[in-house]
């Protein structure tokens, strides 16, 4: 201890255990700021303390009274990231299921991500907005480096080689020998 009263070292925080209320109240305050899935809001409570239990009805009961709502999350994610940061369905799939998102509404939601703008026009997109910095940096290797920029996006391989073919008029499908 310091003469102020303050400790020196930090060690672990000692973690109270959450009862039921006080779950249900750490589930609104996490709510209130974000939208989550069921699984994510269970292992969130978890983190916070509260028992497997506990996290799991408070997530049960919160999902029966409409505040938890896997399908409406699983909409709202796919189409904000497909919108905003140009992912493709093959990212978007993956992401809803590591949230705890069942495949059936992955797909659903995946699917109606791209019913405003086809997946093809937004890989266009992301292509056209990427390509002219792979140009200014090494206009040789542009078509490959566009190629993998689009598939980490998580575009289908046969879009990513029509779009690249489109906006370089090169064939993208050998691999950046010089990388």
């Amino acid at each position: 201890m310091t003469p102020r009263g303050r400790r020196t070292t930090r060690g672990p925080r000692e973690r109270r255990e959450l009862d039921a209320k006080a779950a249900k109240l750490a589930a609104f305050e996490l709510l209130a700021r974000k939208a989550w899935s069921a699984r994510e809001l269970i292992s969130r409570l978890k983190r916070r303390g509260a028992p497997d239990e506990i996290a799991r009805a408070v997530v049960t009961e919160l999902t029966t009274r409409g505040y938890v709502d896997d399908a409406s999350f699983a909409r709202f994610w796919a189409e904000s990231r497909a919108r905003g940061r140009r992912i493709g369905s093959r990212r978007l799939r993956q992401e809803l299921l590591q949230k705890g998102i069942p495949r059936d509404l992955a797909a659903a939601a995946v699917a109606a991500a791209f019913e405003e703008a086809p997946e093809a026009e937004r890989c266009l997109e992301a292509g056209r907005r990427r390509l002219p910095a792979l140009l200014r940096r090494d206009g040789g290797r542009a078509a490959p480096r566009l190629r993998d920029y689009l598939l980490r996006r998580g575009y289908p391989p046969s879009q990513v080689m029509r779009t690249v073919a489109a906006l370089t008029g090169a064939r993208p499908d050998g691999p950046d020998e010089t990388s």
